[in-house]
């Protein structure tokens, strides 16, 4: 069963699909920060269902990394709540969209450590 969005109301869960690179600099970390975001990455998106971090590690960190992991994070409801949640497709393909220049801010606000979750790698050849 997938874990669920909200665990408490004191915090909101949310997922990150993220590539090799980004998962080295959340372990130096000790998996309590998100890194700065590159000059042309002006926002961090954060997913707010498993399935669709799943879906974006697997089919297109998968292909353009050789590797994909979608970890889960905790931070504190209300000041998620200042974010405005986009539609990115269907109804369930839903981002917190978290302006780059805030991620430090953003960061102080999460509650206790970045999971990974899942790690994607291409399919064996038989």
């Amino acid at each position: 069963m997938p874990h669920q969005e909200e665990t408490s109301p004191a915090t909101r869960t949310l997922w990150r699909p993220t590539g090799p690179e980004e998962l080295a600099l959340v372990e130096a970390s000790g998996w309590r920060a998100w890194p700065p975001r590159l000059p042309d990455q002006p926002i961090f998106y954060p997913v707010l269902n498993e399935d669709y971090a799943i879906r974006i590690a697997r089919d297109w960190n998968v292909p353009a990394s050789g590797i994909g992991h979608v970890t889960r994070f905790e931070i504190e409801a209300v000041f998620a709540e200042r974010y405005p949640v986009r539609q990115a497709g269907g109804r369930t393909i839903l981002e917190l969209w978290v302006p780059a220049e805030e991620l430090a801010e953003f960061n102080r606000h999460l509650v206790g450590r970045i999971e990974l979750v899942h790690t994607f790698r291409p399919p064996q050849a038989p």
